[in-house]
């Protein structure tokens, strides 16, 4: 009988394979993205002080969105991660898409970001 495979655990091992190679500096840090079935939630990390500097999520209540898992609120969380993050001095950072493929919710995330001010 053929087994199939969990999706999240193929997931963690793409997201291990990826972050062998990617890391965040206190000059430029990880934009970390993680998607669960009903959010979206984004943070700036600096990997070599072990520190979240900023964060965002569909679960801040400033944001006023009316649903939590769909693009519109993922480009909400982009631009406020954005914000967050020039407002601490970032302009600057490293994507990190968290072993999710690059479309829908996570391009839109990263997408808000980019015209909101942030660079990668």
């Amino acid at each position: 009988m053929i087994t199939k495979q969990d999706k999240n655990s193929v997931r963690k091992k793409r997201h291990a394979r990826v972050r062998a190679k990617l890391s965040g500096t206190e000059s430029r840090p990880r934009l970390n993205v993680f998607r669960s079935n009903t959010h979206i939630y984004a943070q700036l990390i600096d990997d070599v002080n072990g520190k979240t500097i900023a964060s965002a999520s569909t679960l801040d209540k400033n944001l006023g969105l009316e649903g939590t898992s769909n693009i519109e609120a993922a480009k909400k969380v982009g631009e406020a991660i954005a914000k967050n993050a020039s407002e601490k001095g970032y302009t600057s950072v490293v994507f990190d898409r968290g072993g999710y493929l690059y479309h829908g919710r996570v391009k839109a995330l990263a997408e808000a970001a980019r015209e909101n001010g942030l660079e990668f």
